[in-house]
Parts: structure tokens; sequence; C-alpha cells
């Protein structure tokens, strides 16, 4: 038997919360989940610093990656084969991509990438093709099998069915994310009928399309995506977290690039401040390393870096506001000036964070390629895009919802009693906002 058609003697399985058992019969995935570069997923969390809202999420991108890998494998050993609109010889590269398709993730994902202007697709890609033991796996299984996997992630496949079931408006992404955030945080919204979807989910030569039976199914997900992303992701103190997070990631570089002699040095953090990091030196990175750095740094000689790292180690989060940054700039800028005159530097300690959100919407020309909508197939073997059917659907369909705060240190503003009358300025002005 060929390596890419190898299966182990007995199946392997991992107990999961959520799919409750991940099955592993094939050789190639098996020696993908045992190289260092998806090992190192276990310490990364999947939710960054919403541990720090809710206390149950400590799941890990590991975790996360063999759900998706399982979602696949039902969609596929399940569901599609057999079907003549199925390609059989497609899937051990949609089980590579699904298991590997967050690989590239860095501590705190999306803040670490933000600050750093990384892109953690580009990390997978590279990790994929480059000098890795991923890439040694992959490359037994064909010599341009790592490109095709890199190109499954990039969304460039030719066969745009393999790369919708990890990146459309319904894949195993997130599927699994939605499902797992949810038992994770305790809150119930994340919920909905996965059995159903997989079960009336059926191959197109473009995307996997879904059964009309299968309708209300779909309308639940898109329901429970909406609520989760307002109630869990975007939770404010979530976003505090983030916004401190993000300061001091800010800070160290800064006083990275003005000389400043560090009593522990950021010896991590140099090539990334510099933004030449290598590929080597980025696999050395997750978030048990950034910890160590923020507790260290408590104890630096400057005192913003040293006062957000024990913030953020003690969650001593900053409060918030709502803010519209249409009607309330100047609010914004008479703040700035009196947080000067306070010496709180406002760069660090008075921040204003949007989250938006479009929980689902049609294809529009010109916009982003993920915007492909979500077809049913009806009993005439019609294909309809999934809001001309569905009033739910339509009514959300293309409403974007944005949502901006204003954030502060309470604490410090508390603290300027030899300043009384900035003090008072500053908290007339934000007591003004919430009246």
């Amino acid at each position: 038997m060929t390596y890419p058609n190898e299966k182990l003697s007995e199946e392997k399985v991992f107990k999961d919360p959520v799919h409750r058992y991940i099955h592993v019969r094939d050789r190639v995935i098996w020696e993908l989940i045992g190289t260092a570069e998806f090992q190192r997923l276990r310490r990364i969390r999947q939710l960054g610093t919403t541990y720090l809202t809710f206390h149950g999420a400590e799941h890990s991108r590991f975790s996360h990656s063999l759900g998706v890998y399982e979602i696949v494998r039902r969609i596929i050993d399940d569901g599609f084969q057999g079907r003549p609109e199925w390609n059989e010889d497609e899937r051990l590269l949609c089980l590579c991509a699904a298991l590997l398709h967050d690989l590239g993730h860095g501590p705190f994902s999306h803040s670490f990438e933000k600050v750093f202007h990384l892109d953690h697709e580009e990390f997978t890609q590279a990790i994929i093709v480059g000098d890795t033991e991923v890439n040694q796996v992959l490359t037994k299984v064909g010599k341009d099998f790592p490109k095709k996997v890199a190109e499954v992630i990039a969304k460039t496949y030719e066969n745009k069915l393999v790369v919708s079931l990890i990146s459309s408006q319904i894949d195993a992404d997130r599927m699994d994310y939605l499902q797992r955030d949810a038992y994770y945080t305790g809150v119930s919204y994340g919920h909905f009928d996965m059995e159903r979807i997989l079960r009336v989910m059926r191959p197109r030569e473009d995307q996997a399309v879904i059964k009309h039976s299968g309708m209300h199914a779909v309308e639940d997900y898109i329901m429970s995506r909406y609520q989760m992303y307002w109630q869990v992701y975007f939770h404010p103190v979530t976003r505090s977290a983030e916004v401190i997070l993000t300061k001091i990631l800010h800070r160290a570089k800064e006083l990275h690039h003005h000389y400043y002699e560090f009593k522990q040095e950021p010896t991590h953090f140099y090539s990334i401040f510099e933004e030449e990091i290598s590929l080597k030196e980025y696999l050395k990175l997750d978030e048990s390393v950034i910890l160590f750095y923020f507790q260290a740094w408590e104890e630096e000689e400057d005192e913003i870096l040293s006062d957000l790292c024990r913030r953020f180690m003690n969650r001593q989060l900053f409060k918030y506001i709502e803010f519209n940054p249409n009607s309330q700039m100047k609010m914004w800028m008479e703040l700035t000036t009196l947080f000067k005159k306070a010496g709180i530097n406002p760069d660090y300690y008075l921040v204003v964070d949007s989250s938006s959100d479009l929980p689902y919407d049609f294809y529009r020309p010109g916009e982003e390629e993920e915007r492909l909508p979500i077809h049913l197939l009806m009993p005439n073997n019609e294909v309809r895009e999934l809001s001309r059917q569905s009033e739910i659907v339509e009514a959300i369909s293309g409403k974007k919802r944005t949502d901006h705060k204003l954030y502060f240190p309470q604490d410090l503003i508390d603290q300027l009693s030899s300043k009384r009358k900035v003090k008072d300025q500053i908290i007339n002005l934000l007591k003004g906002d919430q009246s």
C-alpha cells in the first residue's frame, strides 16, 4: 500500500467534548498531528484573551484543528463518498488542509498580528511548504502535495469545492469553533444542529450546497454565529484585555526603537520588532513565552510598560463607555488634552476600540471571495441562494453592525487627588457620555 493510502493498523481516537470522538485511520494525518509545528498549537489558545472574561475558555488551536479535521472527515466519508460530483482523489488533500488550516497562528493571534503586521495564513502556508516536519510528512504523499495544501488554505486551489469545505460562509472551521467556543465559555448561543447540516450537505462543482429540507438548521447556524460574535467574541471586557495586550506590545516595540535597556531583554521579539522575523523564530513564539515576558516586565523601570503588564497579568482592566466617533470626537480630543495635563499618556490609556461584523451576505462583484453565498438545493435540483428562500436570513443579509467603545483606566483617574480640577473635568466628560 502506498503512503497516501496507508492506514494505521488500529484506528486512533481522541476523546472530544464537542464531537465525542475524533477518528484517525490515515497514517498521514496521524504523523502530521505528531509534528512539532502542530503540537505547538497546544500552547496557543483558540480565543486569545477571552479566558479573562469567560474563565473556561482555555481551549487551544490544537483541539479546534482536530475538530475541523473531524467535521471534514465526516462530510467526505459519510456524505460525499460515492456521489458523482465528488472526486475521491481529493479526500486526503481536504483532510490535511482541514487539520493544518490554523497552523500559522501566533500567540494571542489577531492582536499580535495587528501590532506586528503579520498574517497567520501566510505563516500557515510558509510552514506547509518550508523546512518543517509538516512539510516532510506532506512531501511523502507527493512532491507537489504541500503546494496543493497551501493553495487550499490560500483559497487559490483550482477545485473550489475543496476550498469551500474549510473556507466559506458555512464551513467546517466555523461549525467547529462556534460549538467549541460555546462549550468552553459556557454560553448557549453557539449551539445548532450540525448533525442535520452534515446530513443534508451535498457536493456541487464549485461548493458544498445544502438540501432545501435543511434550511431551518442553516438559519439556526447563522443566528448562532451572530449571537456568538456579540455575546462572546466582541465582549467589552475581552476587548479591554486586548486593548492592554496590544498597548504592551506597542510600548515594548517603541522602547526597543528608542534603545531602552530592558532588565529582561526581549530576545524573542528582536526580529519581530524589526519586522523581519524568520519562520524558525516565529515558531518559537507561543503564549507561554509571551506571558513570561509580561510577568518579567512588571519589574521594568518604564512605568507604562510595567503598569500595563501588571494590569494584564492581574486582570486589572480598563473601564469603558459607549462612544460614537461621528458625534463625540470633540469629547475625545478634550479628554486627550486633559489626560496629558494629568500626566496620563493618552496614547496608551485612552483608546477607542471598534468591533464590526457582517453575519451573512450574498455575493457582490468586487467584494471579498469569502462572501460566496450559501446555496440551497431545491427539490427540482435547482440551486438557489439562501436569502431568496429564508425570510430570517433575508432580514440580516448585508447588514453590518458596528460597535465603538472608549477605554480608560478608572483607577488612575481616581488617584488624581493633587489635580482635582483636571480630575473633575475628566469625570464630568466621561459621565456626560453615559447620561
